[in-house]
């Protein structure tokens, strides 16, 4: 097995932790790169995973430097959060022996392609994996979006702009905004709008095999369309913006006694409850 060791190298406790594993990992699978700068690309290297230690950002980021060639992720959790890092430091070798077994199963999830789209032609265009987010800016005018569903007009959403989520993504930006957490092995997106001024707007839930396009009629002057957290582009008057499901798929390694459901809990802190002190 021949393995691609990532992580994020601003952090040194990420680094440090990687440096310490390193000798397990190649007790079990040859080491064919190692990454901390998250910006060598990936996309040509021969291997048949990715070790990926941190949170759900390096994760993401490890996805944009694979690009087209989307490897299986196994992530090693030293994050806050990890709704997707959900493997301890101490879990690593176990979870490495099964893997080079063939014990685990890989779970693919969606990921999108977002496409700028300016008098026609397609002008910028970007892979993602966890949303695509329409937002004002300067000077922080109430932004007009249309929304379009296979050409369909569908409504026009008015406020701080509006969020085209995958299920993966459903726990970053969507959530803080309102919107629902799906299941993340679901074939859907959400659509959520940014602090909507009709209080009827709320987000919506439809099937990834459509093709989604936003429409900007009158964006501000620092208005942008952003991908997974990085700026694609400023917007322009009539720019439409299109998500559409990609081929490519996200590959995550399940890791064993860790459910979707238990992370949940334990990330969200479902698991207290509410205690009302007694009167005296």
């Amino acid at each position: 097995m021949r393995v691609i060791i990532l992580g994020f190298g601003g952090r040194e406790d990420v680094v440090r932790e990687a440096h310490r594993l390193q000798p397990v990992i190649a007790d079990r699978a040859e080491i064919a790169a190692i990454d901390f700068t998250g910006e060598a690309d990936l996309s040509g290297i021969d291997a048949d995973c990715a070790i990926v230690f941190g949170g759900d950002g390096s994760i993401l980021r490890a996805a944009h430097q694979m690009g087209e060639r989307q490897l299986p992720i196994l992530a090693v959790n030293l994050g806050r959060l990890g709704f997707l890092a959900d493997v301890s430091p101490d879990e690593l070798p176990r979870v490495l022996d099964r893997l080079a077994d063939n014990k685990l199963r890989v779970i693919p999830h969606l990921m999108f392609w977002c496409s700028l789209v300016r008098g026609g032609d397609v002008v910028e265009q970007r892979l993602g994996l966890n949303e695509v987010t329409i937002q004002t800016g300067p000077p922080f005018a109430i932004l007009d979006v249309d929304l379009y569903v296979d050409s369909e007009l569908v409504t026009t959403y008015s406020g701080d702009g509006l969020i085209v989520s995958t299920p993966v993504g459903s726990t970053a930006h969507s959530l803080s905004a309102g919107g629902p957490i799906l299941r993340q092995e679901l074939q859907a997106f959400v659509i959520c709008p940014i602090s909507p001024h009709t209080l009827t707007n709320r987000p919506v839930v439809d099937a990834a095999d459509r093709k989604y396009e936003l429409v900007i009629p009158r964006p501000s002057s620092g208005s942008s369309v952003v991908v997974d957290g990085r700026v694609l582009a400023t917007l322009a008057p009539g720019d439409r913006v299109r998500v559409e499901r990609a081929e490519q798929q996200f590959q995550l390694v399940k890791a064993p006694g860790h459910s979707y459901y238990r992370t949940l809990r334990e990330k969200l802190g479902w698991g207290g409850r509410l205690q009302i002190p007694k009167s005296t």
